[in-house]
Order: structure tokens, then sequence, then C-alpha cells
């Protein structure tokens, strides 16, 4: 355990050395980054431009709301989650998905920079600390098929929940909700076939019952997936399911 933890440390020692030694560029606007006035990858001005959420949001699925109310009432709903709302106690998201928000995702999604990873986990404890709510049992990320997680090389829902772990001292399980099946990416998807793809998707271990549970995600858009998620837990008995985002897309 020990010879694993020191080459662990060894490793991101040397990365962050590599990221002071060469040349890199800022991941939202490609100008070159400077090693000391940054965020991971993300240069000063554009990790202080992403589009934070600070007015109402809708309980249910966290989209940012017109002003009409105070924010993190537990009243407020957009008009689709008054109809249908989201099986959790409350959702909430840091910021729009837009901007430079859009390209930070994409660099830890798709190009490796995993090591954002910590940087967004603040957003997200920043988020949690507003609300006033950190009374949770465990974190669970919303789970990624095997297969996926291979060609990615991780989870990215994975390490953010890990790292806000970290930060608000509650463990993260990812034996507490996994996978059942591959399914077609949700964004590849139109709007109306997403709840299908991810009917039935995820399953839950007994032992959330009881249990207040808060699930990590990197982006929120229409809340199918975090619907699945929250489904799962339910009937495997949690007392309490909440869900947070990076980011909400409208």
């Amino acid at each position: 355990m020990r010879v694993r933890t020191l080459a662990s440390a060894l490793t991101l020692v040397g990365r962050e050395a590599l990221r002071i030694v060469l040349p890199s560029w800022c991941v939202a606007c490609g100008k070159e980054l400077p090693w000391r006035d940054r965020t991971a990858s993300c240069c000063a001005d554009c990790w202080t431009a992403l589009p934070r959420i600070a007015g109402p949001k809708c309980t249910s699925c966290a989209l940012p709301l017109p002003d009409g109310g105070e924010a993190g009432s537990p009243v407020l709903h957009c008009i689709p989650c008054l109809a249908d709302p989201l099986p959790l106690d409350w959702c909430e998201a840091a910021c729009d998905y837009r901007g430079p928000m859009e390209k930070v995702l994409a660099a830890l999604k798709f190009r490796r920079h995993d090591f954002l990873d910590d940087a967004l986990a603040s957003l997200l404890e920043q988020t949690l600390r507003v609300r006033g709510d950190l009374a949770f049992d465990a974190l669970a990320a919303v789970p990624m098929g095997k297969a996926r997680e291979r060609r990615r090389g991780y989870n990215q829902a994975e390490l953010l929940a890990r790292a806000l772990g970290r930060r608000i001292g509650t463990a993260c399980d990812m034996t507490l909700l996994t996978r059942r099946s591959e399914r077609a990416t949700q964004s590849t998807l139109p709007k109306r076939a997403r709840a299908a793809n991810v009917r039935g998707a995820f399953a839950a271990s007994s032992r959330v019952k009881g249990k207040s549970i808060l699930v990590i995600d990197d982006i929120c858009t229409t809340g199918e997936t975090l619907r699945a998620c929250a489904t799962a837990l339910r009937r495997a008995g949690a007392s309490r399911v909440c869900a947070i985002a990076v980011a909400k897309a409208s």
C-alpha cells in the first residue's frame, strides 16, 4: 500500500513538474498558459469567466430560473419538472454549460485532463456550502460503462466525486451504484429518446438502505440519467437522494 501511495505521489509530482517546464495552453481560450496564474489547465481569466449560476434554480433539475423567488427555495420548479420532477430531494449545478465551461469539461472528458478534477470539485464544494447541506452518508458517482471507461481511461464523474469527498470529508463509494449494461451515449440521442435509453440502466446496493446519498455527475442535460440513478437508489431503500453536477445544460 505504501509503495502504491508513493508511486502515485511521484507520478503526480512528475506531471506537475512537466506542466511547469513544458509550454502549455489554456483549454478554454487557447492562449499560452502561465504556470503561476492558472487553475489546472485553465488560465485565471477563463476560470473567473466560468458562468456560475448565482440565481434561483429548479430544485428538481437545477435549471436556472427567471427571477421570482429565493435561490434554494423548495418550491421552485421549471415547467417540465412541475409535471414530472426527478425523484431527488434536490439537484444542484455550479455553472451553466456554455462558454469556457464547455471547453473545460471537454478537456476533462476527452483530452485526458483528469487533473482538472480537484479544481472542478472546488466548484461543487462551494455550491454545497452555499446551499448549506453536506449531511450525506456517502457520495456516489454516475457509473460509466466498462468498455467506455477502458477507452477513456477513467470515469470523470468518479474523479469528481472522489475529489469532492476529500474536500468535504465524505467517502465516495463506487459500489453503491453500478451500471447494469452498456447503453448508447446520452449526448448522441435526441431528447425524447434519452429517458428510455437509461431506464433500468443502474442498480443500487442494498447497503444504501436508510442512507443519505449524494450523486455526482459532470453535466446534467435532460436529467434522465440522474432520474435513473435516483430511482435505483430509492428502490434500494435510500432515505434521501440528492444530486450535484458541475454544469447544467439548458
